[in-house]
């Protein structure tokens, strides 16, 4: 897994605090490989209740994760009871590193 303790930090305590302190976040993608170079940071946050205004959220906690890491781009999806599941979800969730 390619994140440092404080950037682990920086995505922990967002996530917490925009979407819960029950939320949960998995990193996937390229930042779990080693021995890969670069690449955004792809998160998916679970959510164990409802969410309202989904997009919202997401492009919140998008945007503090990167400003907390000096613009670093990072990609936020969504699982939430109420929102619709897509594969990209199961992705996450099988290749996915629980932060």
């Amino acid at each position: 897994m390619r994140l440092s303790s404080l950037q682990i930090d920086v995505i922990q305590h967002a996530v917490s605090e925009l979407a819960g302190k029950d939320a949960t976040v998995r990193l996937f993608g390229s930042r779990t490989d080693d021995n890969a170079r670069g690449g955004d940071i792809d998160l998916l946050v679970e959510i164990p209740h409802s969410v309202e205004n989904p997009a919202w959220l997401s492009a919140r906690i998008s945007g503090r994760i990167s400003h907390g890491l000096g613009g670093q781009k990072v990609d936020v999806i969504l699982l939430a009871p109420n929102l619709e599941r897509f594969p990209i979800h199961d992705i996450a969730e099988e290749e996915g590193v629980m932060l």
